[in-house]
């Protein structure tokens, strides 16, 4: 990972400026993607740092990528530094996608320096359910739909046990399973696993079993940074799914977090519409995310919309091609 200080300045008071950065600008998250096809670089002023990732393009270009950044008080001080770092790895463009709820700040436009586009395709879900884990136990229950905490305590009445586990080929077994059946596209074995052996040592990545009288019924990998936790993956076999295994382990991976020093938890990514015509649509839609949404639901929590992307074009000729081929790309 390459490493730029701006005037040599270390920056030394940015713990207590970010005290709970985003998972996706810890440098594990760097050295994670590094192995496929990433490059990194952090740009720090005195008061504000941003981890810029670039995925190398044909012909030496890449494209660059602030993912839930940049941190810190002031961003403008970042921009003339990551122009810089951008034009020196040929980049078409700069997205930027900060770790923001909306509504936006009302300063949010003295952040960005001119040049920057508003663009409401982002790379990361733009919605998704927060649940706030400060209550007790009791009360995270309570804040439940019923439906939901039946089916918990079901799980555990039928016996259904979860147990921490490092069996990452145990869970992309059953990830293929639950692809096949649910339509989606599932990364490769080493994927999960690089994950899994750069958070996991860290105490910033937990990987959970459910399990019934020695069956694998159900997996979750969750990821912990400071006060927040992410649920980024999920997987269930096709078999005694009666037995409700995913809800007794989505209330285990919220204990878990909890425990661990969690303040909030992010279920990480709901169809992008609002709350009414999700509620008004999702028991007549299985597609996208419309399947999860309807599980995520029931763990209460508050539906929040994140920030836009903010776009810095450096090559407009190549930004168009790109942006045509990412677009038929999507229409495939």
């Amino acid at each position: 990972m390459d490493f730029i200080d701006s005037k040599k300045e270390k920056a030394e008071n940015l713990p207590e400026i970010i005290p709970s950065p985003h998972l996706l600008q810890l440098p594990e998250w760097a050295e994670f993607k590094a192995h496929f096809g990433w490059r990194s670089a952090i740009v720090r002023s005195q008061s504000a740092e941003a981890q810029l990732l670039f995925k190398t393009l044909p012909m030496g270009f890449s494209i660059a990528y602030i993912p839930k950044g940049p941190l810190g008080s002031d961003w403008k001080s970042l921009w003339p530094l990551i122009d810089e770092e951008c034009q020196q790895r040929k980049s078409i463009f700069l997205q930027v996608e900060p770790d923001l709820y909306l509504p936006l700040p009302a300063d949010i436009s003295t952040q960005f320096s001119e040049g920057f586009i508003e663009q409401e395709k982002t790379i990361q879900p733009r919605r998704t359910v927060i649940i706030s884990l400060e209550p007790s136990e009791e009360g995270l229950l309570a804040g439940m739909k019923q439906k939901t905490r039946y089916n918990i305590r079901l799980a555990t009445k039928k016996g259904v046990s979860v147990q921490l586990t490092d069996n990452v080929k145990g869970f992309y077994d059953m990830m293929l399973t639950t692809g096949n059946r649910d339509g989606f596209a599932v990364h490769n074995l080493d994927y999960y696993q690089k994950a899994y052996d750069i958070f996991a040592p860290k105490g910033k990545c937990a990987l959970l079993r459910a399990s019934h009288e020695g069956q694998d019924l159900a997996y979750l990998m969750l990821f912990l940074s400071g006060k927040r936790a992410w649920y980024f993956y999920g997987a269930s076999d096709n078999s005694q799914r009666n037995l409700m295994p995913t809800y007794l382990l989505q209330w285990e991976a919220m204990r878990w977090a909890k425990e661990h020093g969690a303040l909030e938890y992010d279920l990480w990514g709901i169809p992008d519409a609002d709350e009414s015509v999700l509620e008004a649509e999702f028991t007549k839609r299985s597609d996208g995310l419309w399947g999860v949404y309807r599980f995520k639901r029931g763990f209460g929590g508050e539906i929040v919309r994140t920030s836009p992307a903010f776009v810095r074009v450096y090559n407009p000729l190549l930004y168009r091609i790109y942006e045509k081929i990412r677009s038929n790309r999507a229409e495939d």
